[in-house]
């Protein structure tokens, strides 16, 4: 896609702070953070939307919320538990889709959120 900002993150045109790349996909930050850990994972080829995938698609949606947890644990926002079985930490992970999901570039990706709240503009 030639005014794709993700394509053109995924082919090197335009920078950004790359924290995961793999033959299939890239993980970085975004540059409008929303909660003090942001990360945004997107396929390196062109799915517009999560409503755009089929079947075919389940191994990659797979893999890329698998990268989720240990994106978690490398930037410090992993759940963990004490001694005691209390549980703490954690993060959020969201596909928006459509203009009513929120949506605003049409290249599927999943943001992972996590840190210490409040976050904006999130919910519960």
């Amino acid at each position: 896609m030639d005014n794709c900002i993700f394509c053109k993150i995924a082919a090197k045109q335009i920078p950004a702070s790359v924290v995961y790349e793999d033959d299939e996909l890239l993980a970085f930050k975004d540059i409008n953070p929303a909660a003090p850990v942001h990360l945004l994972v997107i396929p390196k080829q062109h799915v517009a939307s999560l409503s755009d995938c089929t079947d075919a698609h389940a191994p990659l949606l797979g893999r890329m919320l698998a990268l989720a947890p240990k994106l978690a644990a490398e930037h410090g926002i992993a759940v963990q538990q004490d001694a005691d079985g209390q549980r703490s930490g954690g993060y959020k992970t969201l596909f928006n889709v459509g203009p009513d999901g929120g949506q605003e570039v049409y290249h599927l990706h999943l943001h992972v959120y996590g840190g210490k709240r409040p976050w904006r503009g999130l919910g519960t």
